[in-house]
């Protein structure tokens, strides 16, 4: 795959997309839904691994920069690559946030603020409907301890 084909745009169809994902990933992601507190599937986890796009399989964020925000949705303080990500200015619900999408098919993903830990400063605060953990292999965690 070369560069350019990599950073194309998925589209889809709004057909396509709720053939492929369950109506809580659909609400999330394409509706720029939020799915309720302290509920979602990644909130707690531990599990070592790389977030991809529950859309379309971009790595978004590394298990290395998950952390405990007690916010309710499972928190990043940076994503994988930058160019991963894009960012787009949130006015609804009578604030002003940043919203954080993914690059490569535009799903909602959360929102990021400027309140989280060192060394960015940022908690990506993100729902675990709009992601898919991949485990890291276990030859590679055992290689690493």
């Amino acid at each position: 795959m070369s560069e350019n084909d990599k950073n194309e745009k998925i589209e889809k169809s709004d057909r396509e997309w709720r053939k492929q994902l369950t109506d809580e990933q659909y609400y999330v992601t394409r509706e720029k839904g939020t799915e309720p507190p302290f509920t979602g599937e990644y909130e707690s986890t531990d599990k070592e691994g790389t977030y991809v796009c529950v859309c379309c399989g971009q790595p978004l964020f590394s298990s290395d920069t998950k952390y405990h925000s007690g916010s309710g949705w499972p928190s990043y303080w940076q994503p994988i690559a930058a160019e991963n990500v894009e960012m787009k200015t949130d006015n609804s619900h009578g604030m002003r946030r940043t919203e954080v999408l993914c690059s490569q098919c535009e799903s909602h993903l959360g929102h990021v603020f400027e309140d989280g830990p060192k060394p960015t400063g940022l908690r990506y605060c993100i729902n675990s409907a709009s992601l898919k953990l991949v485990d890291k292999p276990e030859k590679e965690s055992a290689a690493s301890e």
